[in-house]
């Protein structure tokens, strides 16, 4: 294998980072939603005139959309590859940012930012992470992952002060035509460099360190991923647990993600943004991190420690998202935590997928799991706004997810280790 053909999977990993740095536009919707908020509280003419507690349904509706849209592209992906995967994604971000910037309409912006974005980020998103993976070897899956989606993490970074700037001068509904029409530019274009290994592509730089040089072949074997189908997947108890823990992770998650720009309104003022850029920071790095992590203590290990901690910070966050005056540190210092946990738990499932249930269709597997996120997103967004109209506080959808996170460290001691089991199995084989 020339080395021409090896380093592509830099080109492609670098361009799977771009697309997700694109898409990640839905990790800004606080910015967006406050802007609709305020359009509601004055109401101009030709204004927004939602009700208060429906403002994060679009968002709601998009994480579900995103999740659930990833079954089909995955289905895609692993047909067609994933550069028409990755365009089509492209396009239909764009075709909905371009719908919602001609609308004020509650049920126009759940059909343009809901459905159209939600489902274009899942074609984007589910083309991106499994064209770069299967350029390198198993020992680099989590931290290639962790790069890719970090993308998708970072966006705000840029997005979010971008955004500020564009509402200042143009308004919501400019902001969004501005941000759709740049957003197809940049997928379309990166796509192109997007593509899967030849037939018969080995990745170089595996060493097998786990095998005994007296049982190589035995090891080898051992070692040797499984290639299950989705109905077999289903079938399996694993998946079930999985799902669950992932529902409650990335729920609680996206639930500070959806509110955090008005969480912080009340002690930053204009300047909120800096705290959805530094929830966006963390969330990058935690799926980096994490993904390092899961190659080198597997992904279960990794999975406790993150829902332990990310349990903690829920709880200790009470006290002062409840209060009004809550300090600007205070505030930023746990939106970056917060996001650090969130985003760890993107690099660990792809590791779980492609560990337990093989590279082959990995697509379709991962976008099954990935529902988990989408119904989290959905569930606990929905909650926390309804809780928020009606108590003002933020306290009691903080106490519930710290108690889901809870129950999920429990839950997490329940999760097969397969790689364990197979250095037990050669172990075995060793002293037979």
């Amino acid at each position: 294998m020339n080395q021409a053909i090896a380093d592509r999977g830099k080109v492609v990993t670098a361009a799977a980072t771009g697309i997700n740095l694109a898409l990640g536009v839905l990790y800004s919707w606080s910015i967006f939603k406050d802007a609709i908020a305020q359009s509601v509280k004055e109401g101009a003419p030709g204004g927004f005139t939602w009700n208060l507690s429906s403002l994060n349904d679009p968002y709601a509706v998009a994480c579900l959309c995103f999740a659930f849209g990833m079954i089909p592209a995955g289905k895609l992906q692993d047909a067609r590859g994933p550069r028409i995967t990755a365009m089509a994604g492209g396009l239909l971000v764009g075709a909905g940012m371009v719908m919602i910037s001609m609308t004020t309409s509650y049920t126009g912006w759940l059909i343009g930012f809901g459905l159209l974005v939600g489902t274009g980020i899942a074609f984007g998103y589910s083309a991106a992470t499994p064209a770069a993976i299967k350029w390198f070897p198993n020992n680099k899956t989590g931290l290639i992952a962790g790069i890719v989606v970090a993308g998708f993490g970072l966006a705000p970074v840029y997005i979010a002060p971008l955004a500020t700037s564009l509402l200042a001068s143009y308004g919501l509904q400019q902001t969004m035509l501005i941000l759709g029409l740049g957003f197809v530019v940049v997928v379309c274009l990166l796509s192109m460099l997007l593509m899967n290994p030849p037939a018969g592509f080995t990745p170089k730089g595996f060493v097998d360190r786990r095998a005994h040089s007296g049982a190589r072949e035995q090891a080898r074997v051992a070692f040797q991923r499984p290639q299950l189908s989705p109905s077999e997947v289903l079938r399996r108890p694993n998946f079930w647990l999985l799902w669950f823990l992932f529902f409650i992770s990335a729920g609680a998650g996206l639930m500070v993600i959806g509110s955090i720009s008005g969480m912080a309104k009340s002690s930053m003022g204009q300047n909120a943004f800096v705290a959805v850029v530094l929830l966006a920071v963390g969330n990058a790095g935690g799926r980096v991190v994490a993904g390092v992590l899961c190659d080198k203590i597997g992904p279960k290990a990794t999975l406790t420690v993150v829902l332990a901690f990310q349990a903690a910070l829920m709880f200790l966050s009470i006290p002062f998202v409840a209060a009004a005056d809550a300090g600007a540190f205070l505030l930023v210092g746990t939106a970056t935590f917060i996001g650090f946990n969130y985003g760890a738990n993107l690099s660990m499932f792809p590791s779980f997928a492609k560990d337990l249930w093989g590279i082959k269709h990995f697509g379709v597997n991962y976008g099954i799991l990935f529902t988990a996120w989408g119904v989290g997103g959905f569930v606990m967004s929905r909650v926390s706004q309804t809780l928020v109209s009606s108590t003002g506080s933020y306290s009691s959808s903080f106490a519930i997810a710290g108690s889901l996170l809870v129950a999920g460290v429990l839950l997490s001691f329940f999760i097969k280790d397969r790689a364990a089991q197979q250095r037990m199995e050669i172990l075995a084989m060793q002293s037979a």
